[in-house]
């Protein structure tokens, strides 16, 4: 039965209202990755999943300071709609929002009733359909780091650091976390259902990380972006922001987005054997994860500008920064950019560690997935892994070093743009290369500092 049927939509109207919910709350991403949405009261849910909500397409093209890029098929078009449906399966009480169920939006073009050109849930799921013709079901589990910030007028940007604490990597409690943020925010988490398992402080001084648990790839990706959705507005509650911004911060490093991937037989169902998993093979890993592992390797430059999608993406990398800006794996080797934990049997993963927090979770799962297909296809094996700390670009080549370098290489890499969808390809391309103009003509605090006074 659809998950639209009249009688599906009336048991979802009674529980809710059982529950004192009176507003659902449709949101879908765009292509940064954060949420658009649009609040409907509870009786007119049905009306909404009949015709849909319409928005205009053009939200796609718009940039955070609220302009919009001239991407085919928005400003061209003369702004048309595109359509969005609750995805009345992904319905969860908001913990923090009294009377309040949000949902996930399925984008629709309603000239052609297809998916939306530019819906990165819909890219994820057609690289998905791509995994299942080979027989493959890749399981997912996201690792998401941000910074808590304070308002602080003085602050560049208006914002400081929630706690200056150093040294305070891997705790947990007030010693880094003055306020208990952190326990507050896994317990509305936890209420929210998303699959989050544990949280801690990270490296930087107000940073933590938040875990989820593994799932099917496209679930993986739901819940990531509803983490990041979630945190963000928890900040906002305390009066503060919760950034995934790359690096914010010039005297700390930055956010990652850690994907930890395995793939099962399909045909197996989700408690089927891992396809990685190998006891007789080299490293205890079967061919399919060694050609994985290959296929990331070789469309690691493109894959940059879907994992590290911002200008600011790209001060993360360099000389002891803790992030991957080589080329290279290794066996347990947290230098390297693919690191292939210890477990084997069920356990048997690789850990892609090129994504920064700013990533759009649709885009990143789903580009790391077609350069895994690419990878199988082509039946290549890896280099030797990296032995010992890296960062040496004697034994391994550079990744993008910019925004621009890595759009570059996703345009010149005709097989990974091919099973995106060049049309996909095409509007991020634009879209991106826009920041990067405005990015070039914008005088920052740096070179007014540097250059002002003495010149």
């Amino acid at each position: 039965m659809s998950a639209h049927e009249p009688a599906v939509i009336r048991r979802h109207l009674d529980r809710l209202t059982d529950e004192g919910i009176d507003v659902v709350r449709v949101v879908y991403p765009d292509l940064l990755g954060t949420d658009r949405a649009r609040d409907v009261l509870l009786d007119h849910l049905p009306t909404a999943c009949a015709h849909g909500l319409a928005f205009c397409r053009a939200v796609y093209h718009t940039t955070p300071q609220g302009d919009v890029v001239p991407v085919t098929g928005g400003l061209d078009a003369g702004l048309p709609d595109v359509v969005v449906r609750p995805d009345l399966t992904t319905l969860h009480t908001l913990p923090w929002e009294p009377g309040v169920a949000a949902c996930l939006g399925d984008v629709t073009d309603p000239r052609t009733g297809m998916p939306a050109p530019e819906s990165p849930r819909d890219l994820l799921r057609a690289v998905l359909a791509r995994c299942a013709e080979r027989g493959l079901r890749p399981v997912a589990g996201p690792e998401l780091e941000y910074f808590l910030c304070e308002a602080d007028p003085a602050a560049p940007g208006g914002w400081r650091r929630y706690s200056a604490a150093k040294g305070a990597v891997y705790t947990a409690g007030l010693r880094a976390d003055p306020d208990n943020h952190l326990l507050r925010l896994l317990r509305l988490l936890r209420d929210l259902d998303i699959g989050v398992t544990c949280g801690n402080h990270e490296f930087d001084g107000a940073q933590f990380e938040i875990n989820l648990h593994h799932s099917e790839a496209l679930a993986a990706a739901d819940r990531a972006f509803r983490l990041k959705c979630a945190v963000k507005e928890l900040a906002r509650k305390e009066r503060r922001l919760a950034t995934f911004m790359a690096r914010p911060f010039n005297d700390a490093g930055g956010s990652g987005f850690h994907l930890h991937l395995s793939v099962t037989d399909a045909d197996a169902g989700p408690d089927g054997p891992n396809a990685f998993d190998d006891t007789a093979g080299p490293q205890g890993l079967s061919p399919l994860a060694r050609h994985a592992v290959a296929g990331l390797l070789d469309h690691a430059p493109a894959l940059a500008a879907l994992l590290n999608p911002t200008v600011n993406s790209y001060k993360r990398f360099g000389p002891d920064t803790l992030a991957p800006w080589l080329i290279d794996w290794g066996l347990d080797n947290r230098s390297a950019m693919i690191r292939i934990p210890p477990e084997r049997g069920p356990g048997t993963r690789l850990e892609l560690r090129l994504g920064d927090a700013s990533a759009n979770p649709y885009l990143l799962i789903a580009g790391t997935l077609a350069a895994v297909l690419l990878g199988v296809d082509a039946a290549r094996e890896p280099p030797p892994p990296l032995e010992g700390y890296g960062y040496d670009t004697a034994r391994a080549a550079l990744l993008p070093m910019s925004l621009t370098a890595a759009l570059d290489a996703l345009e010149a890499d005709t097989d990974l743009s091919r099973l995106l969808g060049e049309d996909f390809v095409a509007a991020f391309l634009t879209y991106k290369r826009n920041e990067v103009e405005r990015f070039q003509q914008y005088v920052t605090d740096w070179e007014f500092t540097e250059y002002a006074y003495h010149l």
